[in-house]
């Protein structure tokens, strides 16, 4: 458009644009714009995760191997870090303390080294997923991907390496008498709600760890609390039958307890019934659902915030 001014001069006019008063929301949705890393629906995340399996599976084999890639003896401390710590339990609490009360000693041992495996894959796992945003932030940064996949990833790292422990495991139980059998096929029901546990802690230490990397100065000292707590190296009803029952049942029901006693269930011979809480795998699959859901659920409520800031 075009108009004669008063000195002769020609002046042009802009013409008004259609987007002329239009918000920035409005904006993007008459062009089919979007948040650049807005989070996808619940559905959607998981599809994407899904679509990554791939990615999960050799991310958790390639850090395994890279883990001890710096050790002479390599992957066999995957194996002597877990026997070492149940030694020095064992001569601390089994020879000096007396932990082992009301088992012998064929049961004794093997009940110490299961429960120091299984609920190293629970520490192992949370320990990791709370560093795993906060420590790998450049790979956050550079790729877009579900970042869901770090955890379940280093989760799924420290099951692989329990599966390569367990060899021994099984050699120190049938070393003690108690030797395959039936109730050995409760290993995986037991390991797949274990796994499914951690992995929904670690999402949710990871969500935390990202937004106050101080507390994986803090996680060990919890995590030390908690084996403590949980019958690592001393049967609960044993320990506490002077005490009132339900400080017994609390401790027992707690979920590194559970997956304990199910897996000592499962190996020892002699390790009854009598030794575990009542509707133990109810609980167990529980605790499984209650940690993956909700886990997985607070993690997702903040995919859009990782690695910004």
């Amino acid at each position: 458009m075009s108009e004669t001014t008063h000195d002769g001069t020609v002046a042009t006019t802009r013409p008004v644009s259609p987007d002329e008063g239009l918000t920035a929301a409005q904006l993007a949705a008459k062009y089919g714009l979007s948040v650049s890393g807005a989070r996808p629906s619940l559905v959607e995340y998981v599809r994407q995760l899904w679509g990554r399996r791939h990615f999960i599976l050799a991310f958790s084999q390639a850090k395994l191997t890279a883990q001890y890639s710096q050790a002479k003896l390599g992957q066999l401390w995957q194996v002597a870090t877990p026997l070492l710590n149940a030694l020095v339990y064992y001569l601390i609490f089994g020879l000096i303390l007396g932990a082992g009360k009301g088992l012998s000693k064929d049961q004794y041992i093997p009940f110490l080294v299961t429960g120091i495996f299984v609920f190293t894959f629970t520490q192992s796992s949370t320990m990791a997923g709370v560093r795993a945003i906060s420590g790998n932030l450049g790979l956050v940064r550079a790729l877009h991907f579900p970042r869901a996949s770090l955890p379940v990833s280093f989760a799924l790292q420290q099951l692989q390496q329990l599966l390569f422990s367990m060899i021994v495991l099984f050699l120190v139980v049938v070393a003690f008498g108690s030797y395959p059998s039936l109730s050995w096929l409760l290993i995986v029901p037991a390991l797949a709600l274990q796994f499914l546990f951690n992995a929904g802690l670690a999402l949710a230490v990871a969500r935390m760890g990202a937004k106050t990397p101080d507390l994986a100065q803090l996680m060990p000292f919890i995590m030390r609390t908690w084996m403590y707590a949980s019958g690592v190296m001393f049967s609960i009803p044993v320990m506490l039958k002077d005490k009132p029952s339900w400080i017994a049942d609390v401790l027992q029901w707690n979920p590194a307890a559970v997956y304990m006693d199910l897996m000592r269930f499962a190996l020892i011979d002699g390790y009854g019934t009598e030794n575990l809480p009542p509707h133990v795998w109810a609980v167990a699959a529980g605790w499984a659902v209650l940690a993956m859901v909700g886990g997985f659920v607070y993690f997702w409520k903040a995919e859009e915030r990782y690695g910004r800031g």
